[in-house]
């Protein structure tokens, strides 16, 4: 099967529909697939359910899709760095599903491990666990949250071969391995490409199995909040 697509736009093509559901990696500005994002803002997909951590910033990542009014509703864990999505929300415009962070990072490990159902302390007490299932285990009490399945994935990797096996680097993993299992079609950028055999097999954080397409992406790696210190 051949996986290697020339851009991102040729890799999309033939996947997206209106009203599907989409899981975009990445944490803040760090490992997001922004090639991807650009063809899907160029594609015109709308009305699109997104599943990420959060939703880029004004201008960039996931930001761009907002202001192209193509996403309908987030499934997020923080959107605090985005003024697009505060006003579109407040306006009625967005619908939001809130999730503690950890509890986000599981329902994406746990949809892609065909694990449909799970329980967790967080959120116990909170609005967080309204209309949910209450359970006891050992005189403590659990809420029951849902796996995350996608229609597409779409991922940001470091290094990835012609198979589509992946290695991320440092913190720029963040959400991209569980959202890569939890695809029903996965699609990856990468910043290199290398020959099929040249991953060390004991270093890949996803296995091939589970990507269907993968490009060779330019990056620019913002900045996203730039803290400098005063000169004295």
């Amino acid at each position: 099967m051949k996986k290697v697509c020339p851009d991102a736009k040729t890799a999309l093509d033939g996947v997206l529909f209106d009203g599907m559901t989409i899981m975009s990696g990445g944490f803040g500005l760090c490992g997001i697939p922004e090639n991807l994002i650009g063809a899907l803002r160029e594609a015109g997909t709308k009305d699109l359910t997104v599943i990420s951590n959060n939703a880029g910033v004004d201008g960039f990542g996931l930001g761009l899709l907002l202001e192209s009014r193509q996403i309908k509703k987030m499934v997020s864990s923080y959107v605090g760095e985005n003024k697009e999505f505060e006003r579109q929300y407040l306006a009625g415009e967005l619908e939001l599903e809130f999730n503690p962070q950890g509890t986000l990072a599981e329902r994406c490990r746990a949809g892609g491990a065909g694990i449909p159902g799970f329980y967790t302390k967080t959120g116990v007490g909170t609005v967080i666990a309204e209309g949910k299932e209450h359970k006891e285990f050992d005189g403590e009490t659990y809420i029951m949250e849902t796996g995350l399945v996608a229609d597409l994935s779409i991922v940001k990797a470091w290094k990835g071969d012609e198979q589509g096996n992946l290695i991320f680097r440092k913190t720029a993993r963040n959400f991209n391995p569980m959202m890569a299992s939890a695809g029903k079609v996965t699609i990856a950028e990468v910043e290199e490409i290398v020959p099929l055999g040249s991953l060390d097999p004991d270093c890949i954080h996803t296995p091939g199995i589970f990507v269907q397409k993968i490009i060779q992406g330019e990056h620019e790696k913002r900045i996203e909040q730039r803290t400098v210190r005063e000169r004295a």
